[in-house]
């Protein structure tokens, strides 16, 4: 995370509606000591007062090894970045810097049961079918008989417990008015000139 305050995010209901339109994530962990990572799209869960985000992950991955005894970790959603030069700026003697969106959960990642990885299998699906409508949505059981039991055995089910969560989003914020517009106006229609546009980042 940037450490600068004026880009840092801590609304809740903020962070998880961009995790609900960007649900894909690098999971990075050093459970032994040697830093490793995953990736993969999450399912956001409340379970009583806690919040979770389940995944699976590939046997093969080498974290699969640790996730009977469970380990710490750190999830990042990352959004839209882009380079801003010190040309754009009216003010002078500025420095090159990067303008991009960033999401944070870190907590302690455990095993799903085997029900648990089908739940989060179907819910993933229905999740991302429904971005497709009007399409009908596809779901398992349109699988041929046994397919999906022979598939799943090859990954397993995991659960991060969420701890913190944090944002970064950094977009000229920080700047003078027209400074930040003249980002604006150089980025033109890129992504990140839009959430600067478009997004409260307080």
């Amino acid at each position: 995370m940037h450490p600068a305050r004026d880009f840092l995010v801590t609304g809740e209901a903020k962070l998880l509606a961009w995790l609900a339109e960007h649900p894909f994530m690098t999971l990075a962990a050093a459970p032994q000591g040697r830093p490793l990572v995953a990736h993969a799209p999450v399912v956001i869960r409340r379970q009583a007062q806690a919040l979770v985000l389940d995944f699976h992950i590939s046997r093969s991955n080498a974290l699969a090894a640790h996730l009977a005894e469970g380990f710490a970790a750190v999830m990042v959603s990352l959004g839209p970045d882009a380079y801003v030069s010190p040309d754009w700026y009216e003010s002078a003697d500025q420095v090159p810097t990067w303008n991009y969106l960033t999401v944070e959960a870190e907590g302690t990642v455990t095993a799903l049961p085997t029900q648990g990885l089908v739940t989060q299998l179907d819910d993933l699906s229905a999740q991302e079918e429904a971005r497709l409508a009007p399409k009908p949505p596809w779901t398992r059981d349109k699988m041929g008989p046994g397919r999906f039991d022979q598939v799943a055995r090859g990954i397993l089910g995991a659960r991060l417990a969420v701890q913190r969560l944090q944002g970064t989003w950094k977009l000229s914020q920080n700047k003078a008015a027209a400074d930040h517009a003249g980002v604006l106006a150089a980025l033109g229609d890129h992504p990140v000139a839009g959430l600067m546009r478009g997004h409260d980042v307080g």
